[in-house]
C-alpha cells in the first residue's frame, strides 16, 4: 500500500515525512528504511531508521527504481515501512509519468505487506483518480 504527501516544491512535505518516519519508530516492530536523494537528513532520523542514499546506486530510470524498491523489500522480510522522499528525483520521473510508476510500486507494496509513504512535488489534481484516495497529506 502507498500513501502519498503532496504538494508544491518547498511546501513542507519532507519534514511532514521525517516526522512519519520518526513517529513510526516509536512502535514500530519491523524494520523502517527511508530512502532519500542524499545523505543530508541522516541526523534528523532516529538511529533505528535506515538511510539509504539512492545516489550511490546509479538509479537511472523509473523501471530501474522500481526494481530498487522490490531489491529493498526482497532484501528485508522484516521490513515494516519505506519511506521515500522527492519521489520525481528518485525514480527519475516526469510529472505526468508519474501515475504509472507509483502504481508499479503500490503492487510490489501491497505484494509484500509494506506500507510505502512518498512525497511527491505534485498537485493533487495532477493524479488520476484512482491515486487520489492514496493522498493522506496535500500541501
Amino acid at each position: 500500500m502507498i500513501q502519498l504527501i503532496i504538494g508544491e516544491k518547498g511546501k513542507g512535505k519532507t519534514k511532514i515525512l521525517l516526522d512519519k518516519v520518526n513517529e513510526a519508530a516509536k512502535n514500530a516492530k519491523g524494520n523502517l528504511v527511508f530512502v532519500d536523494k542524499d545523505s543530508s537528513h541522516m541526523f534528523e532520523l532516529k538511529n533505528t531508521i535506515r538511510l539509504v542514499n539512492v545516489s550511490e546506486y546509479n538509479v537511472k530510470s523509473a523501471e530501474e527504481f522500481t526494481g530498487f524498491v522490490s531489491g529493498i523489500i526482497s532484501a528485508d522480510h522484516d521490513l515494516e515501512q519505506l519511506f521515500l522522499d522527492g519521489y520525481l528525483i528518485l525514480a527519475s520521473v516526469e510529472s505526468h509519468n508519474v501515475a504509472d510508476s507509483l502504481k508499479k510500486i503500490d503492487e510490489v507494496s501491497t505484494k509484500f505487506n509494506v506500507t510505502v509513504t512518498i512525497s511527491i512535488s505534485l498537485e493533487k489534481d495532477a493524479l488520476p483518480e484512482d491515486l487520489q484516495s492514496k493522498v493522506i497529506v496535500a500541501l
